[in-house]
């Protein structure tokens, strides 16, 4: 893995790849190149020494040669090619597949052992905490949910069964969307049924924040079905779907902020067969608001999944694992 010099010295380049764009290795360097819209020619954007890059994430359309996959693998370079939606399609990074211990610890964990999931379930209910905060509201409604979210917060330690953490966690959410969203017309959490542009919305930045995380969790080698909060299930990322619970206040903001200001509107959506529907007009708008919120916070997802994966591996205290504070 990373050591500690190579984190100081490396970093996360992010690149939004358009139609005529391509990366190209040229001296030991990594090139990003335009098609001159009048000319046959390509211009040179930037350059990008390879020694200086831990990955290299390519959202959209982009030519990739074999010479670069040779280079990122010579000098341990992810490269991780995504859609629009964030969704990776392509990931390449040789390393990662030898790290079968870190597997086995996955498979070695005791199913009824809670620890790390009391531990994220906690942190996603502080986030949610701040998250009221900000908001500087002094409504019944906020306080009452401020202070319901406080006193189960101090029972997560103690929840000693999957369904007692699983009902704590519901509960503040419940708690959560009802007043941070009451300016909205809040009803409830539908996950996926869309049944208003505002659970159309989240669902939407749900998806974008599941799948810049799975990004993330794939530089270390984990396997992504095997969670600690959420079970096996067929096809699904379980461990992706733990890691994102912390950050899910960063969707909940933005889209708070968006249909207050006016970015966002109901009339962006039309309703089909009881769903609500982003016209795909505005899905690209959509998708920018929300990588403007999350792009930016590479740094801290990086940071957060290796300091999981070293409390981890090495098995350290439970106080010790990371959390993620916006």
């Amino acid at each position: 893995m990373f050591t500690l010099k190579e984190l100081n010295f490396r970093t996360i380049f992010v690149i939004n790849g358009q139609e005529g764009r391509r990366l190209r290795v040229s001296n030991g360097e990594l090139l990003i190149e335009e098609k001159e819209e009048t000319k046959e020619k390509y211009k040179t954007l930037t350059k990008i020494p390879f020694q200086k890059v831990i990955a290299l994430f390519v959202i959209g359309h982009i030519t990739v040669t074999s010479p670069l996959m040779e280079k990122c693998q010579k000098f341990g370079v992810s490269l991780i090619v995504m859609k629009p939606n964030l969704r990776p399609i392509f990931f390449w990074n040789p390393s990662t597949e030898a790290n079968f211990l870190l597997r086995q610890r996955q498979y070695a964990l005791a199913k009824e052992d809670l620890s790390i999931a009391q531990l994220i379930v906690a942190n996603k209910i502080q986030n949610q905490i701040k998250t009221l905060q900000s908001t500087r509201k002094k409504d019944p409604d906020t306080q009452e949910a401020l202070s319901l979210c406080t006193t189960l917060l101090a029972q997560i330690p103690s929840a000693n069964s999957y369904n007692t953490l699983m009902g704590l966690e519901g509960a503040c959410a419940k708690a959560f969307f009802s007043a941070f969203f009451k300016e909205q017309n809040w009803v409830a959490r539908r996950p996926r049924t869309k049944c208003d542009p505002i659970n159309a919305a989240l669902d939407i930045g749900y998806t974008l924040l599941f799948n810049y995380m799975e990004c993330f969790v794939r530089l270390f080698g984990f396997d992504l079905y095997v969670g600690v909060f959420h079970r096996l299930w067929f096809k699904r990322k379980s461990l992706v779907c733990d890691l994102v619970e912390p950050f899910r206040c960063l969707i909940d903001k933005t889209v708070r902020t968006a249909f207050n200001r006016g970015q966002f509107k109901a009339k962006d959506f039309e309703a089909k067969k009881g769903e609500y529907l982003l016209k795909r007009e505005k899905s690209s708008y959509y998708y920018k608001v929300f990588m403007e919120a999350l792009i930016p916070r590479k740094g801290d997802f990086f940071a957060y999944v290796r300091d999981y994966y070293r409390s981890f591996m090495r098995d350290k205290p439970k106080n010790q694992y990371p959390t993620f504070i916006p």
